[in-house]
């Protein structure tokens, strides 16, 4: 193909997340993307979760015009063993659509690209591809304005080249949100969430968990009074419920504490919550935390069993977490827990007894996943390699999960569902399709936030 690029581009991202489930996630990524391009280039973002069909994707790409489109790919599939679903033949549909309405090349990016960059590139033909933070892209544009040979720079794909994984992005970051971009609406009438981070990096050592590779182990900590203003950007463009991005937002307890007090001295009027380790924490932490418009915390908690915790590579044990739970309850905060069952170290037993531990949790909701899916670019690879569960050359785009030596994954769901015995507040999976109408119908009728408050027992 016989590129002609200007100096100034317009520039079409393309969010190409399909899951609503339990509730639509803003594309934040695509955000801090465009905040690197402009003013420089015209940037427009398009989401797929607001195009009712392939002509009308098509009718907006042919109506823009772009002299390149950007394809940022969240997930590769559900990650759920008892919903297993793939979304690269959907991708590869996307891209038809993209190529049947311009002629413009296409750089693939975002999470699911990063972990599988040569899969991607080899399965939807893409001309580039950025790994790790978008905020390449630039880097890229300029390249290719400049006559130079964008294979050059750390973390850009071409074509089927070689795939190298880059340091951290250590240039600005600063997200642009425009309340008059066409999708923005979608999320403010469907749950009112809009996102935000308030670091990027995470020095945890979780075994399954790819945050590490795409952002790197070194904490990268944003102005709390940036994030604060950027805050009430969203707050001002619509957003009635906010939900902070970060892998752990306390993993750097101070820095939190003072995003938190940031929030609080600009103004901001709407609920947030926030994804934390329930690790320790200073005694009136959650007091602060909820004084600041807190609302909601979800523990990833993954097993109340200390040989799995361990074994998982966590940095508490499972006393740490009752206490994390009191302290979050007793400050008033709706508290809900994340389990991931069957992964190194599960047996019946460590199940029965983390089962057991969780009914002691009182007034949260608990989501269960069972299976633990294997990701290139983890310790659990490594160890699935090692044990001989996966080969080398395995398409792993195609969901596999870990299977502990101790007990086969398939019978989870079955134990953990007899152990719930109706309770809703046991959200198993991706929960059911009558728990995803409920949430549906609040919306519409205007409730805003993730709701699993409403399911605490």
């Amino acid at each position: 193909m016989t590129l002609s690029f200007k100096i100034a581009m317009k520039i079409l991202l393309i969010s190409a997340n399909p899951m609503t489930t339990p509730y639509p996630v803003y594309p934040l990524g695509l955000d801090h993307v465009a905040g690197t391009l402009r003013p420089h280039h015209t940037v427009r973002i398009l989401d797929w979760n607001t195009t009712a069909a392939m002509d009308d994707l098509e009718s907006a790409i042919r109506t823009f015009m772009p002299d390149m489109v950007g394809i940022s790919l969240r997930n590769v599939d559900t990650t759920d063993i008892t919903r297993p679903e793939t979304f690269m033949a959907a991708y590869c549909d996307l891209m038809s659509a993209v190529r049947r309405a311009v002629a413009a090349p296409v750089v693939l990016g975002g999470s699911g690209f990063t972990i599988f960059p040569a899969e991607a590139m080899a399965g939807l033909n893409a001309d580039y591809g950025i790994v790790g933070e978008g905020e390449r892209l630039t880097l890229l544009l300029d390249a290719l304005s400049n006559g130079q040979d964008p294979s050059a720079i750390e973390g850009v794909v071409t074509g089927c080249g070689p795939v190298t994984r880059p340091g951290p992005w250590m240039g600005a970051i600063t997200p642009h949100f425009d309340p008059h971009q066409s999708h923005v609406e979608f999320y403010t009438t469907h749950g009112g969430i809009l996102n935000l981070q308030s670091k990027r990096g995470c020095p945890f050592g979780c075994i399954y968990c790819t945050y590490p590779h795409i952002e790197g182990r070194r904490m990268r900590l944003f102005s709390p009074d940036a994030i604060a203003r950027m805050a009430m950007d969203l707050q001002a463009g619509g957003a009635r419920y906010l939900f902070m991005t970060d892998s752990a937002f306390n993993a750097d307890t101070d820095h939190s504490l003072a995003v938190a007090k940031a929030f609080k001295k600009a103004g901001l009027s709407i609920p947030w919550g926030a994804f934390f380790a329930p690790t320790s924490f200073p005694p009136d932490y959650f007091e602060i935390m909820r004084e600041c418009g807190l609302l909601h915390v979800e523990f990833g908690t993954e097993s109340m069993s200390d040989p799995v915790l361990s074994a998982y590579g966590k940095p508490f044990h499972h006393q740490q977490v009752f206490t994390a739970h009191r302290m979050a309850k007793d400050a008033g905060l709706h508290t809900s827990h994340y389990f991931l069952f069957g992964g190194p170290g599960e047996t019946r037993e460590t199940l029965s007894r983390s089962l057991d531990r969780i009914e002691a949790l009182d007034q949260c909701a608990v989501f269960m996943f069972c299976g633990m899916r294997i990701y290139p670019f983890t310790k659990l690879y490594d160890l699935a390699l090692a044990e001989e569960q996966i080969r080398k050359d395995q398409d792993l785009t195609l969901p596999i999960f870990y299977r502990p030596l101790g007990m086969d994954p398939q019978e989870i769901p079955e134990i953990i569902t007899k152990q719930a015995n109706g309770r809703i507040n046991w959200i198993i999976g991706a929960g059911s399709p009558e728990n995803t109408r409920i949430t549906t119908r609040m919306y519409e009728k205007g409730y805003t936030g993730p709701l699993w408050e409403y399911l605490c027992r």
